[in-house]
C-alpha cells in the first residue's frame, strides 16, 4: 500500500497571509478530532488563528491545494516560554508520520525565533507526549509552566476547565511537559533528534532519486 505522500508530496511549511482560507477547515478538523476523543480542547478564534499566520507563527501542511495538518506556536511570560499548540492532521492523512514532521518543524521554529526560551506543551494525547519525549520534552507540574494569565484564560473554553479550577491550577486532564534550553537532558534529545531527522531526510531523497532514476530506464 502506497503512502499518501508518495502520491500525493505533502508540504510543511511556516504559513501567510495566502494560507487564511485553510483556517475554517483547521478549526472544523481540531474540534472534530475533540469530539471523537472525548477529550477538553482550548478553542481558538478565526481571527486568533489568522494572526498567528500573519506572524509567521503557524505551521501548515498541505497536499497540492489540500489541507493536511496544521500547528502553531505563541510565547508566553514576556517571551521566557512558548508554546506548541494546536497540533491537528486531517483524518485523510493520518498514520503516515506526518504529524511527527509537523511536531518537528514547529519546534524548530519555536528553537529558532526564542532559543533562549523554555518550551512547553498541555496535551492529553499520548501520541503528542510521545513527540514530545523524542524532541527533548519531560514531564513537569504545572507550577513549572508560564504563570502568564493571558496563557491560562486559553484554558477556559476547555470542557476540562473545571477541574483545573477546583485544583487551583495544580493540575488537570492534560499532562505538563517542559523543554529547557539550560537543562543538558533535553539539549542531548534535540541534538540527537536533529540527527536523526536529518538521516532520515536523507534516506527518503536516496529512495526518490533511484526510483526516479528506475523510472527514466
Amino acid at each position: 500500500m502506497k503512502k499518501i505522500d508518495e502520491v500525493e508530496p505533502i508540504d510543511v511549511m511556516v504559513a501567510d497571509e495566502s494560507h487564511e482560507k485553510y483556517i475554517d477547515i483547521i478549526l472544523d478538523t481540531i474540534e472534530d478530532a475533540a469530539k471523537v476523543r472525548g477529550t477538553g480542547i482550548a478553542k481558538r478564534t478565526h481571527e486568533y488563528v489568522a494572526q498567528k499566520m500573519r506572524e509567521g507563527k503557524v505551521i501548515i501542511a498541505l497536499a497540492g491545494d489540500e489541507f493536511a495538518g496544521f500547528s502553531y506556536i505563541e510565547s508566553w511570560g514576556n517571551k521566557q516560554y512558548v508554546a506548541t499548540s494546536g497540533l491537528i492532521v486531517a483524518d485523510k492523512f493520518r498514520n503516515h508520520g506526518l504529524a511527527r514532521r509537523i511536531k518537528h518543524a514547529s519546534f524548530q521554529l519555536a528553537r529558532l525565533r526564542w532559543p533562549k526560551a523554555k518550551l512547553f506543551s498541555l496535551t492529553s494525547g499520548s501520541a503528542v507526549m510521545k513527540m514530545n519525549t523524542e524532541l527533548g520534552y519531560f514531564p513537569v507540574t504545572f507550577a513549572d509552566l508560564t504563570d502568564d494569565e493571558a496563557f491560562w484564560r486559553g484554558c477556559n473554553g476547555c470542557i476540562n476547565h473545571d477541574v483545573l479550577e477546583r485544583t487551583k491550577r495544580r493540575y488537570c486532564i492534560c499532562t505538563a511537559m517542559l523543554f529547557d534550553p539550560e537543562d543538558q537532558r533535553c539539549l542531548l534529545w534535540e541534538k540527537l533528534c536533529n540527527t536523526l531527522h536529518k538521516k532520515d531526510a536523507r534516506k527518503k531523497k536516496d529512495a526518490g532519486n533511484k526510483e526516479s532514476l528506475t523510472n527514466e530506464n
